[in-house]
């Protein structure tokens, strides 16, 4: 089950005052169901740059999807499961449910199978639990409070812990790396 997100989503009535629009538990959870325990919430959601400001729509509200649309954005909360062996990861499934265009190669899975990258560049903060970054070369185990700048390469979470790790990230479209 994942973790219910609260979220509070500004806006302004007809006449400029700023008030709350959106005060709820974020909707557009998906539980991965490839990959046991895992799951992503889109907080909000843009597709141009610059962002338009104005409407009431629920811009998270929508399929998901990996990567930002060209000049969009994704503000989403990750969980990432422990792994374990009686629960492996269904890599084909997990991806195709996430709607992404950069699957992991063959060679990608070796290492991990949910080695990839995606066209943008990430901010990411580990709100709780703990973790490992894997990176073509090498590894950073994080903990709550890290930060990560992820610049379209190459990476995976493994969780080796017993507890969930949350990961708030911002997805920002960018030009894909070589």
């Amino acid at each position: 089950m994942l973790s219910k997100i609260k979220r509070y989503v500004t806006g302004h009535r007809a006449d400029g005052t700023a008030i709350v629009t959106i005060d709820d538990h974020a909707p557009n959870a998906v539980p991965l169901t490839g990959w046991p325990g895992a799951g992503v919430t889109e907080i909000w959601v843009t597709g141009d740059m610059p962002v338009d400001n104005s409407g009431t729509d629920d811009a998270s509200l929508r399929p998901l999807r990996h990567d930002p649309t060209p000049s969009g954005t994704i503000f989403r909360v990750v969980e990432i499961p422990p792994e374990s062996a009686a629960a492996p990861i269904d890599t084909a499934s997990t991806f195709a449910q996430l709607g992404s265009g950069n699957k992991p190669s063959a060679s990608d899975q070796q290492r991990h199978p949910t080695m990839h990258k995606t066209n943008s560049i990430d901010y990411l903060v580990v709100i709780s639990g703990e973790m490992d970054m894997l990176m073509e070369d090498g590894e950073v185990h994080l903990k709550p409070g890290d930060c990560i700048v992820q610049r379209g390469t190459n990476h995976a979470w493994k969780n080796r812990g017993n507890v969930p790790c949350l990961l708030a990230a911002v997805l920002v479209d960018a030009k894909p790396a070589p």
